[in-house]
């Protein structure tokens, strides 16, 4: 999977679920054709490269948010459904394309955010 390959195009489906080292293996690809990286997605939590590049205040990529509400061919009947049969949580993340803390997490991002010190942070890195 590794190489200097000149790729002119990488198309990753379900970028979410693609492992940072994963992203590290293909971005080398790129190097010698000045290709394009197209990462596809529904949120899967708030971790890994994926929700840290939809977040960063860069302009490297280009971002595009459609819902399923945004699409003409998905009912608004068939919404309500998926919303009864997936609950609330799992809904959010699939259909509307919220970034969810995942429920196994030990602490929570709010509590988290605000015990650490963006001061502090910066020391570490």
């Amino acid at each position: 999977m590794r190489g200097y390959s000149g790729a002119t195009l990488i198309v990753l489906d379900e970028a979410a679920r693609i492992a940072d080292e994963l992203l590290a293996a293909v971005r080398p690809m790129l190097a010698t054709s000045n290709g394009r990286l197209i990462a596809l997605s529904t949120p899967r939590g708030k971790s890994g490269w994926f929700y840290s590049s939809w977040h960063d205040d860069s302009e490297t990529w280009h971002r595009v948010r459609v819902t399923a509400e945004m699409c003409p061919r998905i009912s608004k009947e068939f919404l309500e459904e998926e919303l009864r049969e997936l609950g609330e949580q799992r809904f959010q993340e699939e259909y509307n394309l919220a970034f969810i803390e995942d429920g196994d997490q030990v602490i929570r991002d709010e509590f988290f955010n605000r015990a650490v010190s963006k001061d502090v942070c910066r020391l570490w890195q």
